[in-house]
């Protein structure tokens, strides 16, 4: 153990909704945090159960090498806190990961600590 003492991270999964904004159809879902991802991934199935609409692609890098994957925009909440968000589909992954951009659109950041989400501050500087 070393002199700050032994962090041991886990998964922090949680409870979310999306929302397709324009005919507000929704899916709870257990999505993922990944502090190492920088956007949102929901599952292809999702999309489709939703009517999500296409919006363009993106090309991302992935732990199996570059990839090129739809986008659309969706709303998601989170701890009561609900924002609108590209996000990118996948039609490999069965669950939803929420990266560091969604969380900081909705104010939310892991806590080391106790390994769960809170709220987090906004800074304008």
């Amino acid at each position: 153990m070393g002199l700050w003492g032994e962090l041991k991270v886990g998964h922090v999964w949680v409870d979310a909704v999306v929302r397709n904004p324009f005919t507000g159809r929704s899916v709870s879902i257990r999505a993922l945090v990944d502090t190492g991802a920088t956007d949102t991934v929901i599952p292809r199935s999702i999309v489709e159960e939703l009517q999500l609409p296409v919006t363009g692609k993106s090309a991302v890098l992935t732990a199996k090498g570059p990839v090129e994957l739809d986008e659309c925009i969706g709303i998601i909440e989170i701890m009561g806190k609900r924002r609108a968000v590209p996000m990118l589909i996948s039609s490999e992954v069965n669950f939803a990961l929420i990266g560091v951009t969604t969380l900081e659109w909705l104010r939310l950041e892991v806590d080391p600590t106790t390994g769960k989400l809170k709220e987090s501050v906004a800074y304008l500087l």
